[in-house]
């Protein structure tokens, strides 16, 4: 096995092997000992929270060796070693990250946004553009939510696949060499039992795309054992299934002893070849691994593991069991010459101090410098409290805030602020320089602290999709109307021409074109590659688009209704929608999730939850156009900037008749901009989708007696009326209705706050203002059932009415 080793190391000499070997031990003692110290740090108060890789260091450090330049890694929060290994994490970031260092240059992983053990090298220029990825070893932000890392995995790994196949993206690009990058991901063996695990699996092993899935197995689940998660204890017993023979796809599978060494190499380097040439998807199930510290920091396992187990996993620790074989090692050449890794225990003592220095100086210095920091401003901060507590009456209550500032130990910026604001209270009624200066700090602190923590949640480039201007459609002289699927239909046409990159997938999306025909036609005319069907399985193709967008093609996943699309909203939720902000802009997925939705007639195809989509999706553009072209304007708008978003088509309007554009692929719905779809003087309507057709036939009703309705159609939700022109219309009719098909207190209430207090809009009401909703339950099934579940324009009417008569009751007499 050895030699089988170092050939596949490429035949380097023992003595290279030899350093290689003791490098790797010194990796995996390090990154032991900072687990070590990292738990100590939690416990003793200066971490939050701990969670770490001790136990698996041996299996990642093979791993590492395998992992090339434009490989990804999606994976589990455990894999410290395998980040240090390939040279993108330092003992010192380590602990700046289990400090929370609110600096992306000194935390690189997320400038202290996400707990220790979540790893992401950076993606994009310091201008938002990409760096060439093919030269780099890359890691996608982890996510906590156990098993979310999967969906992005498959993407990750479909992008090699499509680089390799499809002509128009071969040749040199900064995201792939022909397709030969690898994406490795890694779970826990407990969260194997997720279903985004298994939608994943399968999807994989459908589109035998180059994924490496590691499973490092420690036999628990926190307290819980195997034996309460995986049918007869072992994934790659119950995954056999998936062991592709002659004739079929499938994976290759692979089962090691995590403790081995040798053998984690030689499993693999073989991997990786095989993965890497033939786009084959594989499981390397790693066994017999040990959590020698517990789950995390918030338990001991000494409270669910018996004498037994304890004993066992300090006899198999993977270090221990790397230690033994390299103090055993001997090697007798043809010379006769006995080769050693070392000659005595002392050696190895000796690395082992080494490593144990190494991370205590990182701990002291990472601490340092995040503490230093903050040690600065208070400083700052109480020079101010001094010189405003020797001015004001109140100056002893100020002082004593100084004063219990200055006794804080180890400050964090909360007791700044804390320490000024309350004083500020305190000299409300007084005005002097001080004061002044004092206001300043606290302001800037604000604006400082609204950076290092609220700030990238979309893009801040000059590629931000906002930044993208409106075009508006052009006409033929002659009028030419046409269903408008055929307005959706061709403008996609004009972009998979015009973006060689656009890729489209989703249930029925390929062969039939979509289940209402927006893609007819153009399967055959660019290929199943760039058209493609997916299973019905919505997590993994959001995840798709994900793992896609964030090598470089511009995917636009399809869900088929909008329903479905809670299946997803976890990894819309969790991932995709905090992708930039958890990595402080340093990765980007500008996927573009394409759905419909409103007003069909069934509980399971007609929901709008839209306040629950948009809630949970904060980071993702929400757009809900009101009819095809719009649709398609949005579409071309997205191309253009960089940041995902969900576009909701109105179901009931593919048949509809609207005049086909001249421009296609080029005019440009802008985002955050509503329009004013009619003139009207006594009240303010805001909708959105295929709601404002309901409105627009009640406001025609409502002209006949005597009432002059304005209809705005908000167009996006987020972000909503960037221009505040819905207060601007307030201020003409001064009465305000909120028209909508999600249940009561959903859309319809984000739309009231917006409205009237982001815009101020109460201060011109003479009216309370009202909302419309649908009932709080899913739409009945039938054509009554949609009648009675969601707002009619008889409903419309006579809401707009009884506002109306509350005004004005002698004109607008009751109608019941």
């Amino acid at each position: 096995m050895l030699e089988k080793t170092i050939t596949n190391s490429q035949e380097i000499s023992f003595n290279d092997f030899k350093q290689e070997v003791l490098k790797d031990y010194k990796i995996a003692k390090i990154s032991r000992e900072c687990s070590l110290l990292g738990r100590r740090e939690v416990l003793t108060g200066k971490a939050k929270f701990g969670i770490f890789g001790d136990g698996k260091e041996v299996p990642q450090l093979a791993m590492a060796k395998a992992f090339k330049n434009g490989d990804f890694r999606s994976g589990y929060y455990r894999d410290q070693t395998f980040m240090m290994s390939i040279g993108q994490l330092s003992p010192q970031q380590f602990f700046a990250g289990l400090y929370a260092h609110a600096d992306i240059n000194v935390d690189p992983m997320s400038g202290g946004r996400q707990m220790g053990g979540h790893f992401a090298t950076h993606s994009l220029n310091q201008d938002g553009s990409w760096k060439d990825l093919t030269t780099q070893k890359n890691s996608s932000a982890d996510i906590s939510p156990t098993a979310g890392q999967m969906p992005r995995l498959l993407g990750l790994a479909q992008a090699s696949k499509l680089y390799r196949n499809i002509n128009e993206l071969k040749g040199k690009n900064n995201f792939s060499v022909n397709g030969n990058e690898v994406a490795w991901g890694t779970i826990g063996n407990a969260s194997t039992s997720e279903g985004l695990f298994f939608e994943t699996i399968n999807a994989a092993g459908v589109l035998q795309v180059p994924m490496i899935m590691n499973v490092w197995d420690d036999e628990y689940g926190i307290s819980v054992h195997a034996k309460h998660q995986t049918t007869k204890e072992s994934i790659s017993e119950i995954l056999k299934g998936f062991q592709r023979e002659n004739g079929t796809n499938g994976y290759e599978i692979f089962v090691v002893n995590g403790w081995d060494y040798v053998q984690l190499v030689d499993v693999y380097q073989k991997a990786s070849k095989i993965a890497r040439e033939e786009h084959v998807p594989i499981l390397i199930h790693v066994k017999q691994l040990t959590q020698p510290q517990g789950h995390s920091t918030s338990g001991s396992h000494e409270r669910y593991k018996d004498k037994e187990r304890l004993q066992w996993e300090k006899d198999f620790d993977c270090i221990a069991k790397m230690r033994q074989w390299i103090l055993d090692f001997e090697l007798e050449t043809e010379s006769g010459e006995t080769l050693r890794f070392v000659e005595s225990e002392e050696e190895i003592i000796l690395l082992e101090k080494e490593a144990k220095k190494e991370v205590s100086t990182a701990k002291r210095n990472a601490w340092n410098s995040y503490l230093n920091e903050i040690k600065e401003e208070v400083l700052v901060a109480a020079d101010l409290l001094k010189k405003v507590a020797t001015k004001s009456n109140n100056g002893t209550f100020i002082n004593k805030y100084r004063n219990d500032l200055l006794n804080i130990v180890d400050p964090i910026r909360k007791d700044i602020l804390v320490a000024t604001r309350k004083s500020l209270r305190y000299l409300k009624d007084e005005h002097f320089t001080e004061k002044t200066a004092l206001q300043n700090f606290i302001k800037a602190n604000l604006k400082s602290a609204a950076y290092k923590y609220s700030s990238h949640l979309l893009s801040e480039t000059d590629k931000a999709a906002l930044n993208v201007f409106e075009k508006e459609p052009t006409y033929s002289q002659k009028e030419t109307l046409v269903d408008a699927r055929i307005i959706m239909r061709d403008n996609f046409d004009a972009i998979l021409k015009k973006h060689k990159n656009v890729v489209i997938f989703g249930e029925d999306a390929g062969f039939i074109g979509d289940v209402n025909q927006g893609l007819e036609g153009l399967q055959e005319k660019y290929g199943e590659l760039r058209i493609s069907d997916t299973g019905i399985r919505e997590a993994t193709i959001i995840g798709q688009g994900i793992g896609l967008a964030m090598r470089g093609l511009r995917p636009i996943a399809e869900v088929q209704y909008l329903d479905y699309l809670l299946y997803a909203l976890q990894i819309m939720s969790d991932d995709l929608a905090t992708l930039r902000y958890r990595t402080f802009g340093k990765q980007k997925a500008p996927l573009i999730i394409r759905t419909r939705g409103h007003r069909l007639e069934g509980i399971w195809h007609a929901g709008s939850p839209m306040g629950g989509i948009i809630n949970n999706v904060r980071g993702i553009h929400v757009l809900v156009p009101r009819n095809m072209t719009k649709a398609a304007g949005f579409y071309n708008t997205l191309l253009e900037g960089d940041d995902p978003a969900l576009v909701i088509e109105c179901l009931n309007g593919y048949r509809l008749k609207e005049e086909l554009p001249t421009n296609l692929g080029e005019f440009k719905t802008p985002i955050g901009i509503v329009e004013t779809t009619r003139k009207g003087s006594d009240i303010t309507i805001v909708s959105y989708g295929s709601t404002l057709r309901i409105v627009d036939e009640a406001a025609k009703d409502l002209l006949q007696v005597g009432i002059n309705v304005e209809i705005i159609d908000a167009q996006s939700l987020l972000p909503f009326d960037l221009r505040h022109d819905c207060v601007k219309s307030l201020a003409k009719t001064n009465k305000l209705l909120i028209v909508d098909e999600d249940v009561p207190g959903g859309a319809s209430a984000y739309l009231l706050q917006e409205i009237l207090e982001k815009q101020n809009g109460y201060q011109f009401l003479d009216s309370k203002p009202a909302t419309l909703t649908s009932k709080p339950h899913r739409p009945a099934y039938g054509t009554d059932g949609d009648y009675f579940s969601k707002p009619s324009a008889e409903d419309v009417f006579e809401k707009v009415y009884e506002i109306m008569h509350e005004s004005n009751p002698t004109k607008f007499k009751n109608l019941y």
